[in-house]
């Protein structure tokens, strides 16, 4: 095997041919990882409150756009749209929905979900790619989007190439060099991309709000955060025991978002930043309480109880609360 840089590396562990989200993948108690998505709907209903209160400012048209970016499954998108069927229903019919996937097998699997779940209700547009979304007005949304770039290593001066399936610190690159010193990095990952998808989305459309939620720090952490991700175990990247080669393709792989960089990719694509949040502030701000206490209204108390332990995990900060943060832009 040839000697490869490690951002080529990583892609084809998650999206060459046989990748990781090449194909369909369990997540959750039955997958390898959990996500805000798999753990309660009420995610996905805090999403559709907040679309729904950015028509209501006049920010996003009913005619606007939704567009979510690495579905997966697509069940985030659907819980957004079955929320706003419940708090707005007139919505639907006027809102246009939209998934960039670059994958067929799973483009089949999220039309198959819609149509079994609406019918000829919901119409649900697919894209490979944000560069072939043309729209006016939209609200961007992906979940756990920045940690599954493709990234390279760097450590002490020296950029990362891949021998087998093995790591030598031997390259010398001046852009990652220029990264690494501005992110204040002896040692870590530079992402590879996110330029480009900042000036991919803001070329997409005229006005947009752009909202994701990933795990990090807005300041680079000072080591390794690389790890894999197989059966609810954690391994770092670097542990002494880990069979790479087994691994490969098979698990997932991700490391910490380092939130400047994304947030210096979208300003100097044009885009606006508004904040940075942990995502259990984020969730209350938007509205997940008051849904919360809706269903506790209009449902038998067993039920709300299961949902609203549930609705916990995205908001404990001990799980996914405060780990995970929310960030937004805006172009206006």
């Amino acid at each position: 095997m040839p000697s490869r840089n490690f951002s080529e590396y990583m892609g084809g562990w998650l999206y060459g041919e046989d990748g990781y989200y090449a194909t369909y993948k369990n997540i959750g108690k039955s997958g390898d990882f959990y996500t805000a998505v798999s753990t309660s709907k009420f995610f996905g209903g805090t999403i559709a409150k907040h679309i729904i209160s950015l028509v209501d400012e006049g920010f996003l048209e009913k005619n606007g756009t939704i567009c979510e970016i690495g579905a997966h499954h697509g069940y985030f998108l659907a819980d957004v749209i079955e929320f706003i069927y419940t708090l707005r229903p007139k919505l639907l019919s006027t809102l246009n929905f939209v998934i960039i996937e670059r994958f067929d097998d799973l483009q089949k699997f999220q039309k198959n979900y819609f149509d079994e779940s609406f019918g000829d209700v919901v119409k649900l547009t697919h894209y490979k790619s944000l560069s072939e979304l043309k729209c006016d007005n939209a609200f961007f949304i992906a979940n756990e989007i920045f940690d599954a770039f493709p990234c390279e290593l760097y450590y002490k001066g020296k950029t990362g190439r891949v021998e087998g399936h093995n790591i030598e610190f031997d390259v010398d690159d001046s852009w990652i060099d220029e990264k690494a010193k501005k992110y204040h990095k002896d040692r870590g990952e530079i992402a590879i991309g996110y330029e480009k998808f900042a000036k991919e989305m803001a070329s997409t459309c005229r006005k947009f709000e752009f909202m994701s939620f990933d795990y990090g720090e807005m300041v680079a952490r000072p080591d390794f955060s690389l790890r894999v991700y197989a059966k609810h175990e954690v391994i770092p990247f670097f542990d002494e025991n880990i069979q790479r080669e087994e691994l490969f393709g098979k698990s997932d792989i991700t490391y910490d978002v380092t939130f400047g960089h994304v947030k210096d990719a979208y300003e100097e694509a044009g885009v606006e930043f508004i904040e940075l949040k942990a995502q259990m502030v984020a969730l209350v701000d938007m509205g997940i309480l008051e849904l919360l206490e809706m269903l506790n209204e209009n449902v038998e108390e067993k039920i709300y109880k299961q949902e609203l332990e549930k609705a916990k995990m995205l908001i404990m900060p001990n799980f996914l609360g405060e780990r995970f943060k929310m960030i937004r832009f805006r172009k206006l």
